[in-house]
């Protein structure tokens, strides 16, 4: 739909609160629109629904207590969405483990064989860091990250650089959430580390790209994959660049100069080489890049990873017509992972972690951030809300199995059975987002360095007539975005409503990008 932008400005300078927030001034962040306690019934359901045969930190018992104390509160519509917002912060609790040296979130509840100290893998990180980011209690990640990188005496976890990742943005993105700057710059330091083992051990000099196996990347068993092949792909380069960007940023919060230019001149040369090496103009894809310097030969969702980090120009918008292709990524029960079309679509047989077509949430949720951001930061006509709003919608529809709220590995893309499902191992899998994508996507908080506050939802016209988040910890502020169409519903007036602190700040009548600056 035709958005309008809505720039609000006030001349009165509002006194910030600080990030660590004393006992007192906590107590006094609460919900300004919706009561925490009618939504205690989908917490209450959950915890009925399961035998609950491993517990970690926060049991189920005190599951509600921790939860409202810790997560934003979202009201909508359509129940689904509703309820699976609370069943995925109930399910990310579930991951947060107490060691002998703090917190980590795990990804398996079951103990595997792969995993390093206390469980812990490495392959999500980035997920993990996006979506806890929005916990009023940051400790768990606080710890997380300490531990990952120092918690072999000092030094970096054996199993860390098991799997790619993107750890030094996800870094980043979390203080444009938090803003606690002192604990950014003090992993500064590790994530220059961090990009240095993978430069000495993935980087192609003569190509000027990042390589890696697919297993390596989680992705095992893809089409243009393979287990000891050290292709140059999109993931990976993404990845890097990403992290470049994010060291530029710390660098320059430093005051770093010589960093700061070090970290673009990367990120400039990254870019370079993907748009220029694995965009095939043949078939308007990023592809992976085989050691002979030939295409794959296949489009896979991948593909779209560039622009979770905003890497492309304005040029290669093309590619995301194979989003609702139905030969392409577009399936009954989701974003598949290869294109349908393809002689080699679901080929490798069933239940080992193939990444060859079928649905893997990891995968779903990284391309809706990037849709997300085509949406919001690239003038394009090719993409629009209408079309973030059915993917959203289809995820929200896979993540249940014999009638209940469910997350695992992996699904089938045409009937949703998800393909792990009556084994344990699969269970609460802990390896995407949701409430991210509900936050930055639907309702669309897009977190920002300055203190202007930008929200644009995507969220067609007369889609919904009434939607409220709140209880947001933003800036060290608590805050709330309503839609309600008439004024009916929440009685804080007709239309899109910007509250900071209990607050109303902005306002507009219709359904649209507003950006408020203090």
């Amino acid at each position: 739909m035709s958005r309008r932008i809505i720039h609000i400005s006030v001349g009165i300078v509002i006194f910030l609160l600080s990030v660590n927030l004393n006992a007192k001034s906590k107590k006094s962040l609460q919900p300004a629109i919706l009561k925490s306690e009618d939504y205690k019934c989908y917490i209450d359901y959950f915890n009925r629904m399961e035998d609950e045969n491993i517990v970690q930190a926060i049991p189920n018992s005190e599951s509600w207590n921790w939860l409202k104390t810790n997560i934003p509160l979202f009201d909508c519509p359509q129940d689904n969405f509703e309820e699976m917002f609370y069943y995925r912060w109930w399910t990310l609790r579930k991951h947060i483990k107490e060691t002998p040296q703090g917190y980590v979130f795990t990804e398996f509840l079951v103990k595997r064989s792969y995993a390093d100290k206390y469980n812990m893998i490495a392959c999500a990180i980035g997920h993990h860091i996006y979506e806890a980011r929005w916990l009023h209690d940051q400790q768990y990640l606080d710890q997380y990250l300490h531990l990952w990188y120092r918690g072999n005496d000092g030094d970096p976890m054996k199993k860390l650089y098991k799997f790619s990742s993107w750890t030094s943005d996800a870094l980043y993105n979390r203080y444009l959430v938090n803003k606690d700057v002192k604990y950014l710059l003090d992993m500064f330091p590790d994530m220059e580390k961090d990009y240095q083992v993978w430069l000495a051990d993935r980087y192609h000099k003569k190509s000027g790209l990042f390589w890696q196996h697919d297993v390596k990347d989680g992705m095992e068993e893809m089409i243009s994959g393979g287990r000891k092949v050290e292709n140059e792909r999109p993931t990976i380069n993404s990845y890097m660049f990403g992290n470049s960007m994010a060291l530029a940023n710390m660098a320059k919060m430093a005051n770093d100069t010589a960093k700061e230019k070090y970290y673009l001149a990367m990120a400039d040369s990254i870019k370079e080489r993907v748009l220029q090496k694995l965009w095939n103009p043949e078939i308007s894809f990023f592809e992976t890049v085989k050691p002979s310097g030939e295409y794959a030969h296949v489009r896979e969702a991948i593909g779209y990873l560039p622009w979770y980090f905003n890497l492309p120009t304005d040029n290669y918008e093309e590619a995301w017509r194979q989003l609702v292709d139905e030969q392409g990524f577009n399936a009954s029960f989701g974003i598949t992972t290869a294109e349908r079309r393809h002689p080699e679509f679901r080929t490798h047989g069933c239940c080992k972690c193939e990444w060859d077509g079928a649905i893997w949430p990891f995968t779903t949720s990284q391309t809706l951030v990037a849709l997300a951001n085509l949406l919001n930061n690239y003038d394009q006509s090719v993409m629009n809300d209408s079309v973030y709003f059915r993917n959203m919608e289809v995820y929200v529809e896979s993540q249940y199995y014999r009638g209940r709220p469910y997350i695992g590995e992996y699904l089938d893309e045409t009937t949703g059975y998800w393909l792990k499902g009556d084994q344990e191992r699969s269970r609460y899998y802990n390896h995407s987002t949701f409430n991210d994508l509900i936050i930055t996507g639907l309702v669309g908080l897009r977190p920002r360095a300055d203190e202007v506050i930008e929200i644009n939802p995507l969220i067609p016209d007369g889609k919904w007539d009434y939607f409220c988040l709140d209880n947001v910890l933003y800036h060290g502020k608590i805050v709330s975005i309503v839609w309600d169409k008439d004024g009916s519903i929440y009685k804080k007036g007709k239309g899109l409503s910007l509250f900071i602190n209990g607050k109303k700040v902005a306002h507009s009548d219709n359904l649209e990008r507003i950006i408020y600056q203090d």
